[in-house]
Protein backbone atom coordinates (compact mmCIF):
# COMPACT_ATOMS: atom_id res chain seq x y z
CA UNK A 1 0.00 0.00 0.00
CA UNK A 2 2.80 2.40 0.94
CA UNK A 3 4.75 1.61 -2.23
CA UNK A 4 1.63 2.17 -4.38
CA UNK A 5 1.01 5.50 -2.66
CA UNK A 6 4.64 6.54 -3.10
CA UNK A 7 4.46 5.75 -6.82
CA UNK A 8 1.21 7.68 -7.17
CA UNK A 9 2.64 10.63 -5.25
CA UNK A 10 5.77 10.67 -7.42
CA UNK A 11 3.65 10.73 -10.57
CA UNK A 12 1.15 13.29 -9.29
CA UNK A 13 3.69 15.67 -7.74
CA UNK A 14 4.78 17.36 -11.02
CA UNK A 15 1.19 18.06 -12.12
CA UNK A 16 0.21 19.38 -8.68
CA UNK A 17 3.30 21.57 -8.64
CA UNK A 18 2.52 23.09 -12.04
CA UNK A 19 -1.07 23.85 -11.00
CA UNK A 20 -0.04 25.41 -7.70
CA UNK A 21 2.84 27.41 -9.18
CA UNK A 22 0.58 28.78 -11.92
CA UNK A 23 -1.92 30.11 -9.40
CA UNK A 24 0.86 32.23 -7.96
CA UNK A 25 0.76 34.56 -10.97
CA UNK A 26 -3.03 34.77 -10.77
CA UNK A 27 -3.01 35.49 -7.05
CA UNK A 28 -0.30 38.11 -7.50
CA UNK A 29 -2.48 40.02 -9.95
CA UNK A 30 -5.20 40.23 -7.32
CA UNK A 31 -2.90 41.41 -4.53
CA UNK A 32 -0.96 44.05 -6.51
CA UNK A 33 -4.30 45.65 -7.38
CA UNK A 34 -4.58 46.41 -3.67
CA UNK A 35 -1.02 46.87 -2.39
CA UNK A 36 2.48 47.89 -3.40
CA UNK A 37 4.35 44.73 -4.57
CA UNK A 38 7.22 44.66 -2.06
CA UNK A 39 4.91 45.67 0.77
CA UNK A 40 2.55 42.82 -0.05
CA UNK A 41 5.48 40.40 -0.16
CA UNK A 42 6.77 41.56 3.23
CA UNK A 43 3.31 40.89 4.71
CA UNK A 44 3.07 37.53 2.98
CA UNK A 45 6.46 36.37 4.19
CA UNK A 46 5.76 37.50 7.76
CA UNK A 47 2.65 35.30 7.73
CA UNK A 48 4.64 32.39 6.33
CA UNK A 49 7.31 32.78 9.01
CA UNK A 50 4.59 32.41 11.65
CA UNK A 51 3.17 29.30 9.96
CA UNK A 52 6.59 27.70 9.54
CA UNK A 53 7.46 28.47 13.15
CA UNK A 54 4.36 26.53 14.25
CA UNK A 55 5.29 23.62 11.97
CA UNK A 56 8.83 23.55 13.37
CA UNK A 57 7.59 23.78 16.96
CA UNK A 58 5.38 20.73 16.40
CA UNK A 59 7.75 18.65 14.25
CA UNK A 60 10.99 19.62 16.03
CA UNK A 61 13.23 19.12 12.97
CA UNK A 62 17.01 19.16 13.04
CA UNK A 63 18.36 22.70 12.77
CA UNK A 64 20.98 23.70 10.20
CA UNK A 65 24.46 24.63 11.38
CA UNK A 66 26.03 28.03 10.71
CA UNK A 67 27.24 27.13 7.24
CA UNK A 68 23.88 25.64 6.31
CA UNK A 69 22.10 28.73 7.65
CA UNK A 70 24.24 30.84 5.32
CA UNK A 71 23.38 28.62 2.36
CA UNK A 72 19.69 28.74 3.29
CA UNK A 73 19.74 32.54 3.35
CA UNK A 74 21.33 32.70 -0.11
CA UNK A 75 18.87 30.17 -1.54
CA UNK A 76 15.95 31.99 0.07
CA UNK A 77 16.92 35.38 -1.35
CA UNK A 78 17.22 33.83 -4.82
CA UNK A 79 14.18 31.52 -4.83
CA UNK A 80 11.78 33.67 -2.80
CA UNK A 81 13.25 37.16 -2.73
CA UNK A 82 14.44 38.28 -6.14
CA UNK A 83 12.23 35.84 -8.08
CA UNK A 84 8.97 36.77 -6.34
CA UNK A 85 9.93 40.44 -6.21
CA UNK A 86 10.60 40.55 -9.94
CA UNK A 87 7.35 38.76 -10.74
CA UNK A 88 5.26 41.03 -8.51
CA UNK A 89 6.88 44.16 -9.91
CA UNK A 90 6.29 42.93 -13.49
CA UNK A 91 2.60 42.35 -12.86
CA UNK A 92 2.28 45.70 -11.07
CA UNK A 93 3.72 47.30 -14.24
CA UNK A 94 0.75 45.96 -16.21
CA UNK A 95 2.34 42.80 -17.61
CA UNK A 96 -0.68 40.45 -17.94
CA UNK A 97 -0.73 37.57 -15.48
CA UNK A 98 -0.66 35.01 -18.27
CA UNK A 99 2.41 36.61 -19.86
CA UNK A 100 4.24 37.28 -16.59
CA UNK A 101 4.98 33.53 -16.45
CA UNK A 102 6.63 33.48 -19.87
CA UNK A 103 10.13 34.78 -19.19
CA UNK A 104 10.61 32.56 -16.10
CA UNK A 105 9.35 29.81 -18.42
CA UNK A 106 12.74 29.98 -20.12
CA UNK A 107 14.32 28.54 -16.97
CA UNK A 108 14.88 25.02 -18.43
CA UNK A 109 17.21 26.45 -21.09
CA UNK A 110 19.35 28.25 -18.54
CA UNK A 111 19.16 25.42 -16.01
CA UNK A 112 20.27 22.74 -18.46
CA UNK A 113 23.30 24.80 -19.50
CA UNK A 114 24.40 25.48 -15.93
CA UNK A 115 23.52 22.01 -14.59
CA UNK A 116 25.60 20.44 -17.34
CA UNK A 117 28.68 22.23 -15.99
CA UNK A 118 27.95 22.92 -12.32
CA UNK A 119 26.15 19.79 -11.13
CA UNK A 120 27.74 17.31 -13.49
CA UNK A 121 24.37 16.22 -14.91
CA UNK A 122 24.62 14.87 -18.43
CA UNK A 123 22.12 16.49 -20.79
CA UNK A 124 21.30 14.13 -23.68
CA UNK A 125 20.84 15.14 -27.30
CA UNK A 126 17.12 14.38 -27.01
CA UNK A 127 16.86 16.64 -24.00
CA UNK A 128 18.64 19.45 -25.84
CA UNK A 129 16.13 18.98 -28.64
CA UNK A 130 13.26 19.28 -26.21
CA UNK A 131 14.77 22.36 -24.62
CA UNK A 132 15.14 24.04 -28.02
CA UNK A 133 11.55 23.19 -28.90
CA UNK A 134 10.45 24.76 -25.64
CA UNK A 135 12.47 27.89 -26.39
CA UNK A 136 10.79 28.14 -29.79
CA UNK A 137 7.41 27.71 -28.12
CA UNK A 138 8.04 30.57 -25.70
CA UNK A 139 9.19 32.74 -28.65
CA UNK A 140 5.88 32.04 -30.40
CA UNK A 141 3.91 33.01 -27.31
CA UNK A 142 5.88 36.26 -27.05
CA UNK A 143 5.39 37.28 -30.68
CA UNK A 144 4.05 40.78 -31.32
CA UNK A 145 4.08 41.77 -27.64
CA UNK A 146 4.93 45.36 -26.60
CA UNK A 147 8.49 45.58 -25.28
CA UNK A 148 8.92 49.32 -24.65
CA UNK A 149 7.94 51.80 -21.96
CA UNK A 150 6.42 50.51 -18.74
CA UNK A 151 6.01 47.08 -20.31
CA UNK A 152 9.73 47.04 -21.06
CA UNK A 153 10.57 47.51 -17.38
CA UNK A 154 8.10 44.74 -16.60
CA UNK A 155 9.88 42.36 -18.96
CA UNK A 156 13.23 43.32 -17.39
CA UNK A 157 11.81 42.47 -13.97
CA UNK A 158 10.66 39.11 -15.38
CA UNK A 159 14.11 38.47 -16.82
CA UNK A 160 15.66 39.12 -13.41
CA UNK A 161 13.17 36.63 -11.98
CA UNK A 162 14.32 34.06 -14.55
CA UNK A 163 17.97 34.33 -13.55
CA UNK A 164 17.11 34.30 -9.86
CA UNK A 165 14.85 31.22 -9.84
CA UNK A 166 17.34 29.34 -12.04
CA UNK A 167 20.32 30.05 -9.81
CA UNK A 168 18.19 29.53 -6.71
CA UNK A 169 16.98 26.04 -7.61
CA UNK A 170 20.49 24.96 -8.58
CA UNK A 171 21.94 26.47 -5.40
CA UNK A 172 19.25 24.75 -3.35
CA UNK A 173 20.07 21.41 -4.94
CA UNK A 174 23.81 21.71 -4.45
CA UNK A 175 24.03 23.23 -0.97
CA UNK A 176 20.68 22.77 0.79
CA UNK A 177 19.38 19.35 -0.26
CA UNK A 178 20.43 17.74 3.05
CA UNK A 179 18.88 20.43 5.23
CA UNK A 180 15.51 19.55 6.76
CA UNK A 181 12.97 21.40 4.63
CA UNK A 182 11.04 22.72 7.64
CA UNK A 183 13.89 24.37 9.51
CA UNK A 184 15.62 25.33 6.26
CA UNK A 185 12.51 27.01 4.93
CA UNK A 186 11.98 28.88 8.17
CA UNK A 187 15.49 30.36 7.88
CA UNK A 188 14.82 31.27 4.24
CA UNK A 189 11.51 32.97 5.01
CA UNK A 190 12.95 34.98 7.88
CA UNK A 191 15.68 36.21 5.52
CA UNK A 192 13.27 37.25 2.76
CA UNK A 193 10.91 38.92 5.23
CA UNK A 194 13.79 41.21 6.17
CA UNK A 195 14.70 41.56 2.47
CA UNK A 196 11.20 42.66 1.41
CA UNK A 197 10.68 44.89 4.45
CA UNK A 198 13.84 46.84 3.66
CA UNK A 199 12.82 47.06 0.00
CA UNK A 200 9.33 48.32 0.87
CA UNK A 201 10.70 51.08 3.12
CA UNK A 202 13.30 52.13 0.55
CA UNK A 203 11.23 52.11 -2.65
CA UNK A 204 7.50 52.20 -1.86
CA UNK A 205 4.79 54.19 -0.10
CA UNK A 206 3.65 50.92 1.55
CA UNK A 207 0.04 51.29 0.43
CA UNK A 208 -2.29 48.40 1.36
CA UNK A 209 -6.05 48.19 0.82
CA UNK A 210 -7.36 45.40 3.04
CA UNK A 211 -10.15 44.29 0.72
CA UNK A 212 -11.70 40.83 0.75
CA UNK A 213 -9.98 40.15 -2.58
CA UNK A 214 -6.59 41.07 -1.13
CA UNK A 215 -7.04 39.02 2.05
CA UNK A 216 -8.19 35.86 0.23
CA UNK A 217 -5.44 36.09 -2.38
CA UNK A 218 -2.83 36.77 0.31
CA UNK A 219 -3.98 33.74 2.32
CA UNK A 220 -3.77 31.50 -0.76
CA UNK A 221 -0.31 32.76 -1.72
CA UNK A 222 1.02 32.38 1.81
CA UNK A 223 -0.29 28.86 2.45
CA UNK A 224 -0.69 27.10 -0.92
CA UNK A 225 2.29 28.75 -2.62
CA UNK A 226 4.91 29.63 -0.03
CA UNK A 227 4.41 26.42 1.96
CA UNK A 228 2.70 23.97 -0.42
CA UNK A 229 4.34 24.61 -3.78
CA UNK A 230 7.78 25.52 -2.39
CA UNK A 231 7.82 22.38 -0.26
CA UNK A 232 6.85 20.36 -3.32
CA UNK A 233 9.49 22.08 -5.45
CA UNK A 234 12.23 21.24 -2.96
CA UNK A 235 10.97 17.64 -2.79
CA UNK A 236 11.20 17.43 -6.59
CA UNK A 237 14.68 18.98 -6.52
CA UNK A 238 15.85 16.25 -4.13
CA UNK A 239 14.30 13.39 -6.13
CA UNK A 240 14.79 14.41 -9.77
CA UNK A 241 17.52 15.83 -11.98
CA UNK A 242 17.68 19.63 -12.11
CA UNK A 243 16.95 19.70 -15.86
CA UNK A 244 13.86 17.53 -15.39
CA UNK A 245 12.50 19.70 -12.59
CA UNK A 246 13.19 22.90 -14.51
CA UNK A 247 11.36 21.58 -17.56
CA UNK A 248 8.12 21.67 -15.57
CA UNK A 249 8.31 25.47 -15.74
CA UNK A 250 7.61 25.21 -19.48
CA UNK A 251 4.05 24.19 -18.61
CA UNK A 252 3.45 27.09 -16.24
CA UNK A 253 2.87 29.78 -18.92
CA UNK A 254 0.23 27.65 -20.65
CA UNK A 255 -1.62 26.78 -17.45
CA UNK A 256 -1.37 30.36 -16.18
CA UNK A 257 -2.69 31.70 -19.49
CA UNK A 258 -5.69 29.38 -19.35
CA UNK A 259 -6.47 30.53 -15.82
CA UNK A 260 -6.01 34.19 -16.83
CA UNK A 261 -8.37 33.71 -19.79
CA UNK A 262 -11.10 32.35 -17.51
CA UNK A 263 -10.59 34.88 -14.71
CA UNK A 264 -9.41 38.05 -16.50
CA UNK A 265 -10.41 37.43 -20.15
CA UNK A 266 -6.75 37.60 -21.22
CA UNK A 267 -6.74 36.19 -24.74
CA UNK A 268 -4.09 34.45 -26.84
CA UNK A 269 -4.06 34.02 -30.62
CA UNK A 270 -3.44 30.85 -32.62
CA UNK A 271 0.33 31.41 -32.82
CA UNK A 272 0.61 31.72 -29.05
CA UNK A 273 -1.48 28.58 -28.57
CA UNK A 274 0.87 26.75 -30.96
CA UNK A 275 3.73 27.92 -28.77
CA UNK A 276 2.06 26.42 -25.71
CA UNK A 277 1.71 23.09 -27.49
CA UNK A 278 5.43 23.22 -28.34
CA UNK A 279 6.20 23.87 -24.67
CA UNK A 280 4.19 20.83 -23.62
CA UNK A 281 6.06 18.69 -26.16
CA UNK A 282 9.35 20.01 -24.80
CA UNK A 283 8.46 18.92 -21.27
CA UNK A 284 7.63 15.43 -22.52
CA UNK A 285 10.97 15.09 -24.31
CA UNK A 286 13.04 16.41 -21.41
CA UNK A 287 11.31 14.36 -18.72
CA UNK A 288 11.27 11.10 -20.66
CA UNK A 289 15.02 11.30 -21.21
CA UNK A 290 16.07 12.50 -17.76
CA UNK A 291 17.31 10.02 -15.14
CA UNK A 292 15.51 10.16 -11.80
CA UNK A 293 17.47 11.19 -8.71
CA UNK A 294 17.03 9.37 -5.44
Amino acid sequence: MTQDFDKFAARAAPAIFVLLWSTGFIGTKYVVNNADPLTYLAIRMAIVVGLMAVICAIARPAWPNRVEIGHSIVAGILVHGIYLGGTAVAISLSIPAGLSALIPGLQPILTSTIANRWLGERVTAMQWGGLLIGLAGVALILHDRPMGGQAGWGWIASAISLVSITLGTLYQRRYCSRIDWRSGNLVQYVAVTVFFTIGAFLFEQRVVHWTTEFILALAWLAVALSIGSIGLLYWLIRHQAATSVASLFYLVPAVTSLMAFVLFDERLDAIAIAGMIACAAAVLLVNRNAPAKT
